[in-house]
This record gives C-alpha cells, sequence and structure tokens, in this order.
C-alpha cells in the first residue's frame, strides 16, 4: 500500500486485553473455575490447581487487567473473587450458538419421537 493510502490504523495483534482472549488460555479458565467458590489468595488458588506461584500471580494479572478478577488486601495476603458480570460480552456471543444448538436439538428429539412412533406401529 502506498504511503498516500495508508489510513494510520495498525493491526492489532493477539493480545490478552478482552475478555476473549483473556479466558482462551486454559490455566486462566481453571482460575476462574476455582473462583466460582468464592474469594480465595494466591496461595489458595496455587494448591487448588497445582501451579507454581508466579504462574498464578501471571494469569491473575491478566485477568484482573480484563475485569474479571479483582483483588483485595488483607494484610500481607491478596485474596481474589471472580467478577462474573464482565463475562457478558462472552455470554452474549455464546447466547446465539445456544439457540442455534437448541433448536438443532429440538429437531432431533422430533425426529426420534417420529422413528419411535413408527416402530411402535410395526
Amino acid at each position: 500500500m502506498p504511503i498516500s493510502e495508508y489510513d494510520g490504523t495498525v493491526a492489532r495483534s493477539s493480545t490478552t486485553s478482552d475478555v476473549f482472549n483473556a479466558v482462551a488460555e486454559a490455566r486462566r479458565r481453571e482460575i476462574l473455575d476455582t473462583l466460582i467458590a468464592g474469594e480465595k489468595a494466591v496461595g489458595t488458588i496455587v494448591n487448588d490447581l497445582s501451579l507454581s506461584q508466579p504462574q498464578v500471580s501471571k494469569h491473575l494479572r491478566v485477568l484482573s487487567e480484563v475485569g474479571l478478577v479483582r483483588c483485595r488486601p488483607e494484610g500481607r495476603r491478596r485474596l481474589y473473587r471472580l467478577e462474573p458480570a464482565r463475562l457478558g460480552p462472552l455470554h452474549e456471543w455464546l447466547a446465539k450458538y445456544e439457540q442455534t444448538w437448541n433448536e438443532r436439538l429440538d429437531r432431533m428429539d422430533d425426529y426420534l419421537k417420529e422413528l419411535q412412533e413408527q416402530g411402535e406401529q410395526q
């Protein structure tokens, strides 16, 4: 592209700067899963998931940056809790697919009932 046509936009590389990219990593999803039960200290998460403390801290930092978890200091400990409302964009995106899946399952259920009725008539 000639420089005169350059519009100043730069293609964004894949980062963890949004909810979708943050939850794309399996270890971060595991951390979110462990926080469903409630607020936990980093050490507890380390023990729950058998990960190293630096690994957990790195993933918690990413999750904090996108707002999926909140940190609360308590003395020398840092307690983390899930912020489920921040999963909204992901939920909204998945809802479209859930509707399609439900419609397909309903059609399959109707087909299976039809087959069952045909089998009973014979």
